[in-house]
């Protein structure tokens, strides 16, 4: 046998071959269309059992015949054995068809109904399965869960649509880039209002409680974003602004600072100072409704002051019962001098001992306070005398009691209140060319490094 007849055998039985498998696999997958499961697997078993000898066979058939016959006639050979196979071929097809068809319909019916309620079988489990997993999950997680799963999907959303934006931006020239971007933008705001559209609806399915909390964490995270944007762009401007500006501007906010801090400091002691000073006069014009063992004493006093010196002499009298129910008389500047000479010599009332003088700066207004005692009548009283803090001036005591001395050189030196007639007044504390009065409430030292 030549090389050429060797080589026509091999392409005949590879021919034959691959007829066969294309014709056993056709067959196995008609079969398992129509039979059921168990049935499909032996029937797949016998068919390539049989497709394999049968192809063994063929080919074998095939080269005993080639073998035999010349060139010219083994041409022919191919060709009959080619028509032969594809007539076998449609033959079984069409004998397989038969039975299939001869099979009562009973049995395909029970087939089919059994792979359907196999797969409703397994969906239902399935579900089941993923049903009972949601309901073991707590509200809390399943929300979370439920966040992340839409976070994560905005996410990939947001990449996807960031990689298609810059894959048409590579590819598109730049007109095209700009409808690009109009079209981008006008997609973006439609899916926002959709989303705030659904957002708003979940809002209003809530119940009032979590709707505050959502409103709280919504407002939270936006002053949180605005501050952070502040201190950024304060950042970017103290960053591009050169050093020598920057210093100018520190400075004139200091100072700034420093002037309102002043302000504040003043306005604040002049409302304390007659936040006080009403306070001071409404407790000591308060009349409780005990009546103090003092009154009748201070009626006796009153009394014989408008008797001597004149009716308009005291602008008013009370009970200090802060100051141990001291009667109190409040003078007139004008009748001052008058009443204490009266206090002081009048033999009913002989207050011949002065234990106190001071003054004090209001603000509004200087004050004296001058403490007496009568050992006569075994009571004290005091005298009281409001001044023009301008322009303090009032008689001196030390005619009257000696011991008025040192105490009105002291409310001089501090205060600036000017004792007229005094017969040495003088700075005792501070030094002749001390400037200004430190009791005094707006004080400013002369030298600041005092």
């Amino acid at each position: 046998m030549s090389e050429k007849e060797d080589l026509a055998k091999q392409k005949a039985e590879a021919a034959a071959r691959a007829k066969a498998v294309a014709l056993a696999r056709k067959q196995a997958k008609e079969e398992a269309a129509e039979k059921p499961e168990v049935d499909m697997d032996i029937a797949k078993q016998k068919a390539a059992a049989a497709a394999k000898a049968k192809a063994a066979a063929l080919a074998k058939n095939q080269a005993k015949e080639a073998a035999e016959k010349p060139e010219g006639e083994m041409d022919i050979a191919k060709q009959k054995a080619a028509a032969a196979a594809k007539a076998k071929a449609a033959a079984l097809a069409k004998k397989q068809a038969k039975e299939a068809a001869e099979k009562p319909e009973g049995e395909m019916d029970i087939a089919k109904q059994k792979a359907a309620a196999a797969a409703k079988a397994k969906a239902a489990a399935l579900a089941k399965k993923q049903a009972k997993e949601a309901a073991e999950k707590p509200e809390g997680e399943m929300d979370i869960a439920k966040q992340k799963a839409a976070a994560a999907a905005k996410a990939k959303a947001a990449a996807l649509a960031k990689k298609q934006a810059k894959e048409e931006a590579a590819e598109k020239p730049e007109g095209e880039m700009d409808i690009a971007k109009q079209k981008a933008a006008a997609a973006a705001k439609a899916k926002a209002a959709a989303l705030a559209k659904k957002q708003a609806k979940e809002a209003a399915e809530k119940p009032e409680g979590e709707m505050d909390i959502a409103k709280q964490k919504a407002a939270a995270a936006a002053k949180a974003k605005a501050a952070a944007l502040a201190r950024k762009q304060a950042k970017e401007e103290a960053g591009e602004k050169p050093e020598v500006e920057i210093d100018a501007v520190k400075q004139k906010a200091a100072a700034a600072a420093k002037a309102k801090a002043a302000a504040a400091a003043k306005a604040k002691a002049a409302a304390a100072a007659k936040n006080r000073t009403a306070a001071q006069e409404s407790e000591e014009a308060d009349t409780p409704s005990e009546i103090s063992p003092n009154q009748s004493k201070l009626d006796q006093i009153v009394s014989a002051i408008e008797s001597h010196v004149g009716q308009g002499a005291l602008l008013e009298n009370y009970i200090n019962r802060l100051s141990k129910d001291v009667p109190t008389l409040v003078a007139n500047p004008d009748t001052y001098f008058s009443i204490a000479k009266f206090l002081r010599y009048d033999e009913q009332l002989d207050f011949s001992y002065l234990s106190e003088l001071h003054g004090t700066d209001f603000e509004s207004h200087m004050e004296i306070y001058v403490h007496l005692h009568s050992f006569k009548m075994n009571q004290s009283v005091a005298l009281k005398v409001k001044l023009d803090r301008d322009t303090p001036v009032i008689p001196s005591l030390v005619p009257l009691w000696s011991g008025a001395n040192w105490p009105e050189c002291e409310a001089y030196d501090l205060l600036g209140i000017n004792f007229y007639e005094h017969p040495d007044l003088k700075r005792i504390l501070l030094g002749e060319g001390w400037k200004g009065y430190p009791l005094r409430k707006d004080y400013e030292p002369y030298d600041v490094e005092v």
